[in-house]
């Protein structure tokens, strides 16, 4: 007869670990993208700065919260050295940035070039990246930087 396992002698790599780790990850991304998106409107609405650096400086502002929460909170790597965190962690984090950039920056010179775009009104048109900076904050946050911290930055190092 096999062994029953507790509540602390529960293997980490269960489903239910898995899956209670994935909805704390979306949680940080989510408190996370909330300061990207501040720091990004407040920038390019308020002090009138072009969208793309409003979009660099906020992925970066989002990226620190991020690294902190995920650190403390959602994988638990108190056990990990914070220089070899810190170090896979730019790596991926620099790849986040350059994907969340340069993808709302594609995506809102593509879609304000189209034709049926110039019939919008300023307003819209001015804030479509904002649209568009979800939308690939959301792919990048999932298909990336999720995926990349559970399995590269933040597994321990023995």
């Amino acid at each position: 007869m096999a062994p029953q396992l507790t509540q602390n002698t529960r293997p980490q790599g269960t489903l239910r670990h898995s899956f209670w780790t994935f909805i704390k990850a979306q949680l940080s991304a989510q408190i996370a993208s909330l300061c990207d998106f501040l720091v990004t409107i407040l920038l390019a609405t308020i002090f009138g700065i072009f969208y793309l650096y409003a979009t660099f400086i906020g992925s970066v502002i989002g990226g620190i919260v991020n690294c902190i929460i995920n650190y403390r909170w959602v994988f638990h790597a108190g056990g990990c050295k914070k220089k070899y965190i810190a170090g896979k962690y730019l790596l991926v984090w620099i790849g986040s940035i350059l994907l969340n950039t340069w993808g709302t920056f594609a995506l809102t010179e593509w879609l304000t070039s189209q034709q049926w775009m110039q019939h919008l009104p300023a307003f819209c048109l001015d804030n479509v990246f904002l649209i568009i900076k979800g939308i690939v904050a959301v792919s990048v946050g999932f298909f990336w930087n999720y995926q990349l911290q559970r399995t590269f930055v933040y597994r321990k190092i023995f």
